[in-house]
């Protein structure tokens, strides 16, 4: 039987999406497998956890202001990269490291 575990931020969906969302990757899993018969074994657990477990570039999680925070920082250090680094040696040479 399919395990799917799904960790959440506390609050961020409704009942109504968590179901919709488990129905979806229910649905996924049916797709892979190729057998309809194959939905009545697929488990889906969404478990939310509080925002004081959750953090974000080794920072606390903050809600938006954390998501805007990182992608201002992601678009920050992609500006620096020196080329089109493709290996993790490439990528650790081409991007300064910042604190």
């Amino acid at each position: 039987m399919p395990f799917v575990n799904v960790k959440l931020v506390d609050g961020v969906f409704t009942p109504e999406e968590k179901h919709a969302m488990a129905k979806a990757l229910t649905d996924v899993m049916v797709k892979f497998e190729g057998s309809k018969a194959f939905r009545e074994v697929v488990w889906v657990l969404i478990e939310e956890l509080h925002t004081d477990g959750w953090h974000i570039g080794g920072r606390p999680f903050e809600g938006p202001k954390s998501l805007m925070t990182t992608l201002s920082k992601s678009r920050d250090i992609v500006e620096t990269i020196d080329g089109n680094p493709t290996t993790r040696k490439e990528w650790a040479d081409a991007a300064p490291v910042r604190g």
